[in-house]
C-alpha cells in the first residue's frame, strides 16, 4: 500500500532550527503514516505550514505557528503542566508566547498557535533531564517535579499530539496514513525478559527474601536454603506467553560478573553464556520463536569495542542474531545518554530499548511509538530504532513508592494510552520472578496484563525485533515516496 502523501512548507525564517525541525517533522509524519512532499514557502498553497506568523503563511488547510524564542534556547525550557484544550494535550512551560485559543478554524482553514513541533522534540530529546539530578546507578530523581505531579510519564504526550494531529487531518477532509500496524490490530505488545539471576546462589536469597517480605519470607527463605526452589524459569514464561500466542525476547548479559566485583560497584550478573546448559536454553528459545537479544553489561557504554564485542560473545553462544538491546540497570552514560544511544548505531543494533526511568512507570521520552532518537551533537536521527519500555515490574513492587496505587488499574491506564494513540506496549519482566512463593504476584501481575490484552482481539503480540523490523520498514517505505524535510 501506498502512503498518502501531504505537501509541507516550512518558513524559511527558522533556517536556524531546520535540523531540528526536519526531525521532528519527519519523526510525526512517518508515525502518522504519510509520505511528504517539502515545496517552497512562495509556491502553491500546501497541505501544511509551519510558520513563524500564520497571518503570512501561505494558503495551507493546516497552519501550525512556530516559537523561535523556544527552538533557540529548548534545555532552558521549563516544565509546569500539562495543557489540554479542545481533545490536544501538550506540555505547558514556564514562558511561551500566548496568541489565543489553542486552535481556531477561519473559512475551512485550522490554524494551531501553540508550536506542537517544538514541544514534541523537547520531549523526544530529553531536554528536561537535563534539569534533574541523578542518583545512584545514574537513575533521575523527579521528586517534586510537574513531570510526577501531572503524570506527564503516562501521558505519552508525542503520540497524543500526533494522533490529535491525524485527527485533524481527517476533519480537514485528508485520508488516513498507512496502517501502523499488521492484521488490522490497534496497537502492538511485547515483553522483554531482562536474564538478571536465573540460577540461585543459596546462601545469598534467603536475605532477600526477608528483606522483601520480612516474617513472611521466612519459610520461602528456608526453602530456598534447602534447594526447593529456582530462578530457572524460561519454560514457564513460554508457556506462559503461548497461551496468549505471544512471543517475547530474552535478553541476557554476555559479560560474566563476579560477587567481588558486585560487592565493590560493579553489578554485572554471575552466569556464563558459554556453558552448555545455555547454549542449549538458546537453542530450545530460537526453535520455539523467541528472541535472543543482549543485555549490556554496566560499563559496556564506555568502550565501543566492548560493547561490540559483548554482542558478537552472544551471537556465537547462541547462534542467533543479536539485533536487540537493553543495557543492564538501564545503564546509559548518566552524563551523556546520546553517547550510548549513539554507540547502538555503531555497534549495528537493528533497536534498542533502554529509555525508561527505573523509579518510574511510563514513557521517559514522551511516546508509545518507536522512534530514531536525536543526537544534539550530530544534530541528527540516530540509526538504531529506539522501542520505548512503559513498565518494568519492579515499578509496582520494590519502587510502589513512586507509582502509587492499584497495580492493574495502573497498568490499564497504560493499555488505554496506547490504544488511545495506536502504540506499542513494551514490558521488562525479570527472567527470575515466576515463582509465586519468592516474588508474590510479580508474574501473576503480568499474566492479568497478557490476559487483559490478549481478550481486546486488537493486538499485535510480536517479539521486540519483530515489531522493530515492521517499523524501520514501515518507515522507510514512506521515506522511499517522500521528497524533501
Amino acid at each position: 500500500m501506498t502512503p498518502p502523501r501531504l505537501t509541507l512548507a516550512i518558513d524559511p525564517a527558522l533556517a536556524a532550527f531546520r535540523p531540528e525541525i526536519t526531525y521532528t517533522w519527519r519523526t510525526l509524519l512517518a508515525g502518522l503514516g504519510y509520505a511528504w512532499q517539502e515545496v517552497a514557502w512562495e509556491g502553491a498553497a500546501p497541505d501544511l505550514a509551519y510558520a513563524l506568523d500564520p497571518a503570512r503563511a501561505p494558503a495551507a488547510r493546516l497552519v501550525l505557528r512556530a516559537h523561535p524564542s523556544q527552538w533557540a534556547q529548548p534545555a532552558a525550557q521549563r516544565l509546569v503542566g500539562v495543557e489540554q484544550h479542545d481533545g490536544w494535550e501538550r506540555p505547558r512551560f514556564a514562558v511561551e508566547p500566548s496568541f489565543g485559543p489553542p486552535q481556531s478554524m477561519q473559512a475551512g482553514r485550522c490554524f494551531i498557535e501553540r508550536d506542537l513541533i517544538f514541544a514534541c522534540f523537547w520531549l523526544l530529546s530529553g531536554q528536561e533531564e537535563q534539569q534533574h539530578p541523578r542518583g545512584k546507578h545514574g537513575y533521575l530523581d523527579l521528586t517534586g517535579t510537574p513531570t510526577l505531579e501531572y503524570g506527564v510519564l503516562r501521558l505519552a504526550l508525542v503520540s497524543a499530539m500526533a494522533t490529535r494531529l491525524g485527527q485533524t487531518l481527517r476533519a480537514l477532509g485528508y485520508p488516513p496514513g498507512l496502517a501502523r500496524w499488521p492484521f488490522g490490530a490497534k496497537l502492538a505488545a511485547t515483553c522483554g525478559h531482562d536474564v538478571d539471576y536465573p540460577e540461585i546462589i543459596r546462601w545469598i536469597e534467603p536475605l532477600r527474601i526477608l528483606s522483601r517480605q520480612g516474617k513472611r519470607g521466612l519459610r520461602p527463605a528456608l526453602e530456598v536454603a534447602l534447594g526447593q526452589h529456582s530462578h530457572w524459569h524460561f519454560r514457564s514464561w513460554m508457556e506462559l506467553e503461548k497461551q496468549y500466542d505471544a512471543r517475547s525476547a530474552f535478553f541476557f548479559v554476555a559479560r560474566k560478573g563476579s560477587l567481588v566485583e558486585y560487592a565493590t560497584g560493579l553489578p554485572d550478573t554471575f552466569y556464563d553464556i558459554h556453558r552448555p546448559k545455555f547454549r542449549a536454553l538458546f537453542r530450545e528459545l530460537a526453535a520455539e520463536g523467541w528472541e535472543i537479544g543482549l543485555h549490556a553489561s554496566y560499563l559496556a557504554y564506555t568502550s565501543a569495542d566492548t560493547f561490540a564485542a559483548e554482542r558478537a560473545a552472544l551471537a556465537s553462544a547462541s547462534g542467533q542474531p543479536i539485533n536487540g538491546n537493553r543495557h543492564h540497570y538501564w545503564h546509559l552514560d548518566p552524563a551523556d545518554p546520546a553517547a550510548t544511544l549513539l554507540l547502538h548505531e555503531q555497534v549495528g543494533f537493528r533497536y534498542d530499548a533502554s529509555l525508561t526511568h527505573n523509579r518510574y512507570l511510563g514513557w521517559r521520552r514522551g511516546a508509545n511509538w518507536p522512534f530514531y532518537p536525536w543526537h544534539a551533537g550530530q544534530r541528527r536521527a540516530l540509526g538504531t530504532l529506539q522501542l520505548p519500555t512503559a513498565w518494568m515490574d519492579d515499578h509496582l513492587f520494590g519502587q510502589r513508592q513512586d507509582n502509587p496505587g492499584d497495580r492493574m488499574l495502573l497498568l490499564s491506564g497504560l493499555v488505554q494510552r496506547t490504544a488511545a494513540h495506536g502504540g506499542m506496549l513494551l514490558v521488562d519482566v525479570h527472567d527470575y520472578v515466576y515463582d509465586d512463593a519468592l516474588f508474590p504476584d510479580w508474574a501473576a501481575t503480568y499474566r492479568k496484563l497478557w490476559a487483559d490484552l490478549f481478550r481486546r482481539k486488537d493486538v499485535w503480540f510480536a517479539t521486540p525485533g519483530a515489531i522493530a523490523e515492521h517499523w524501520r520498514a514501515r518507515q522507510a517505505l514512506i521515506e522511499r515516496v517522500s521528497s524533501g524535510l
